[in-house]
């Protein structure tokens, strides 16, 4: 009886990754507690279990006493006991255990919905995959084996809560560290990252070793490295950015593949005016806005996209706007511009301030300029204001026309194209004058015959 207590007690720390000497003490605790339910809870009472042979030594009172004589009930009080014990236990070493994996990725499997979450058997116990972190559009089915990031782990009344992440950006992180091993090693060091999951993810890589490829080895042979990180995420767009400590090569290279004729960075306001060419607006916005907005939370600076036109339109309207500030020459003006300040409007933003401690021009000076644009920038405001009430009006007054006859339209132009072909054709059969007949013409008799012939008159020849 005692060899087999011991290894019900190993086989309990085993299964639920409790230590032994733990099991142990917790069913001492047990024992005497059933020893206070049969005799009365004043009674002093010791239980003590031989770690080697599992011989159990009891006494109350400084009495031996034989646990077989207890009787049911206090059994029962003592099971109640060791397994509430052996819970907390088990709670315990499941924080521990997933607390030192926060961060890295679980695989487990679908077991069953709780509304639009998923809870997901991981082992010892199950986490919890809320909707926001699930990536939109993707659908699981129980016994699903899916991979998800453990994002936080937190004690709750009788459990511990688990909770997974398919959507956080490090769920990628975590993606390539597993498929690209020079991840995994360090060589490639993954510097920023850019997700809106479901759509589309940029990655900023680097190598600290000069033999290395980051992009390339990210990618793999024939894309066979990035293929298996996008079919992980349901076709997800991922963009490899190779990264570089200079802020215009890396917002350039963030906004690919379009291309970029000039980057102008303002450091007071943390912003980057980038020109494109018209034909590549659309391309580097993205679609609605999305290659931009990754762009700007991969690089860290507030991104606008202007076109030739319009840069130049803001830097010739600050110029004019310069000149009329006494006391404001070419090189001042000059000096505002390399600021990265391309606008009358960045011009109020910045403030005297930093005009004075840059620029190092007089407090009075600096007041004037930012006065002056700031009337100018209203001016600005105003007719950018206008220009978008014009557009919001045109597109009302399209919107209220009245929709156009496209089968009237297309019977119009394929009667004008017989009309086109029957010029110069040979005289209709029964035409007296020999000179040829439309395709109009012929409509128009056919019509009229069909009149005469409903009002039971006879058919009009045609002459």
């Amino acid at each position: 009886m005692s060899s087999e207590l011991l290894r019900i007690v190993d086989a309990i720390s085993r299964d639920k990754n409790i230590d032994k000497e733990g099991v142990l003490a917790d069913l001492e605790t047990a024992m005497v507690s059933a020893i206070r339910k049969a005799y009365g809870a004043e009674r002093d009472a010791t239980v003590t279990i031989d770690r080697l042979s599992g011989a159990i030594a009891a006494t109350m009172d400084g009495a031996p006493i034989a646990m077989a004589e207890l009787g049911r009930i206090a059994a029962q009080t003592a099971k109640q006991v060791m397994i509430q014990r052996i819970r907390e236990a088990e709670r315990g070493s499941i924080f521990e255990e997933f607390s030192d994996r926060k961060g890295t990725i679980v695989t487990g499997t679908v077991a069953r919905f709780e509304g639009g979450a998923l809870v997901v058997n991981i082992g010892r116990t199950e986490g919890f995959l809320p909707k926001s972190q699930q990536i939109p559009g993707e659908t699981h089915q129980p016994g699903e084996r899916v991979r998800a990031l453990i994002l936080e782990v937190r004690e709750a009344p009788h459990q511990v809560k688990i909770v997974l992440s398919r959507a956080h950006p490090d769920f990628i992180r975590r993606l390539f560290e597993l498929e690209v091993p020079e991840v995994a090693e360090r060589i490639i060091e993954i510097k920023a990252l850019a997700r809106e999951a479901g759509y589309r993810t940029k990655v900023a890589v680097t190598s600290i070793d000069s033999k290395v490829d980051a992009v390339g080895a990210c990618v793999g042979v024939r894309g066979s490295r990035i293929k298996n990180i996008v079919e992980e995420l349901g076709g997800e767009k991922i963009d490899i950015v190779r990264w570089n400590e200079s802020s215009q090569i890396l917002i350039s290279n963030a906004l690919k593949p379009a291309e970029i004729q000039d980057i102008a960075l303002c450091f007071e306001l943390g912003r980057a005016t980038v020109v494109v060419p018209e034909d590549q607006l659309s391309l580097a916005i993205g679609k609605r806005g999305q290659n931009v907005r990754l762009a700007a939370r991969l690089t860290g600076w507030d991104i606008d996209i202007l076109t030739p036109r319009e840069y130049n339109r803001g830097l010739d309207r600050l110029a004019t706007t310069l000149r009329t500030v006494e006391g404001v020459d070419d090189v001042i003006a000059e000096k505002i511009t390399l600021l990265g300040m391309i606008s009358v409007m960045d011009v109020e933003e910045v403030g005297a301030e930093t005009l004075v401690e840059e620029l190092k021009v007089a407090p009075e000076l600096a007041e004037r300029i930012v006065n002056i644009c700031a009337e100018e920038a209203k001016k600005v405001q105003a007719e950018l204001e206008a220009e978008q009430a014009a557009a919001e009006a045109a597109k009302l007054a399209a919107a209220q026309a009245p929709p156009i006859d496209e089968a009237a339209v297309d019977a119009f132009r394929s009667a004008s194209a017989k009309d086109e072909e029957a010029v110069g054709a040979p005289a209709t059969p029964g035409s007296e004058s020999g000179e040829p007949t439309t395709a109009a013409q012929n409509a128009e008799v056919a019509a009229g015959s069909s009149e005469h012939s409903a009002e039971g008159a006879a058919p009009i020849e045609t002459t």
